[in-house]
């Protein structure tokens, strides 16, 4: 086996990934091109003004799905990020969540999205039972791994799910919540502010050179995968950064099966990590071939905060993003 090749054991771990990094499963199993979506996926499209969306209890998604209420909900179970975003930007809060560490962010809800009960349970295996002790008007889960849940939730609640592959579909799916909601005006104001600093990034970008940079996001722990251009976050970095990472094709295992000799033959010039439970950095710290990857002779590379990089793929989990990681590859 190749020295930075996964082993049968890395190989099991790659697969416990997925119920942690749960939008980025789905962008890389859609085999789609993450850049379709409502409205063209550059930030050069991010100069529109955004209008305030009217009030609605049948919307369409960014995918052409329909979804309908009966009434506009006030309380919302959210077992995805993309809706605790959604959620916040809106100025609502859940009123249950599966991402706490993402809520209790200061640049979300900071104490008060600690307070947030939590719902117990593995990704796509949740309690349905605390579910519905929070009496939910709606609940908000993830295409492709909530709908099993569907036929239990839906005894006490609709069930919403959706599917991010781009952040057009971000943009999207606040559009279609404040529709539900009736925050119009809130979602005017949060996706203006997204528009500004997605042009914003874009200028500051080209200014530095950055978007002629080799830059890199990966996840893992004791074994590695890459963000591609075909995953959400990837196509997102692409936008700024030089970003040489296509999907391998098949499925999540080998489309973003990158060894650490692959990674070294692309020289990144900057890495941004999401570590799940053992620091990539610390794992591969005496790799010889890690060692020579231009990033870390460099000490340009990033452990970054996995609740907002692997599970936040809303509107302002983006732009945050973006204001990291443009800071950090500058310096």
């Amino acid at each position: 086996m190749r020295r930075g090749a996964l082993s049968p054991g890395g190989q099991r771990l790659r697969r416990s990934l997925i119920a942690v990094i749960p939008l980025v499963l789905v962008a890389s199993c859609g085999q789609s091109d993450p850049r379709t979506g409502t409205a063209p996926a550059t930030p050069q499209a991010a100069a529109v003004t955004a209008a305030p969306v009217s009030a609605a209890l049948t919307v369409t998604d960014p995918h052409g799905k329909t979804f309908t209420l009966k009434k506009k909900p006030e309380r919302v179970v959210c077992l995805t990020g993309l809706c605790d975003d959604a959620l916040v930007e809106l100025g609502l809060a859940p009123v249950a969540t599966t991402t706490p560490k993402l809520l209790s962010r200061p640049d979300y809800l900071g104490a008060k999205g600690a307070e947030i009960p939590v719902i117990p349970g593995s990704f796509g295996g949740e309690d349905v039972a605390k579910i519905a002790e929070t009496k939910p008007d709606l609940v908000i889960g993830l295409a492709g791994v909530h709908d099993q849940l569907r036929t239990a939730v839906e005894k006490f609640a609709p069930l919403w799910v959706v599917q991010v592959k781009s952040y057009d579909d971000s943009i999207g799916y606040l559009r279609a919540l404040a529709q539900l909601t009736d925050r119009g005006q809130q979602q005017a104001a949060a996706e203006t502010r997204f528009r500004a600093k997605l042009a914003d990034g874009t200028s500051r970008a080209k200014a530095a050179g950055l978007d002629k940079k080799p830059v890199l996001a990966m996840y893992g722990g004791t074994s590695v995968g890459v963000n591609t251009t075909e995953d959400v976050l990837g196509h997102f970095m692409s936008q700024f950064f030089a970003y040489p990472w296509p999907s391998k094709g098949g499925g999540f295992e080998t489309a973003q099966a990158y060894s650490i000799e692959e990674i070294l033959a692309k020289a990144p010039q900057v890495i941004f990590i999401q570590s799940f439970g053992t620091s990539v950095s610390e794992h591969y710290k005496n790799n010889p071939v890690w060692k020579r990857v231009p990033a870390v002779a460099a000490g340009k590379v990033h452990e970054v905060p996995t609740e907002l990089w692997a599970s936040g793929r809303g509107t302002r989990a983006f732009g945050i993003i973006l204001d990291e990681a443009l800071a950090k590859a500058a310096a």
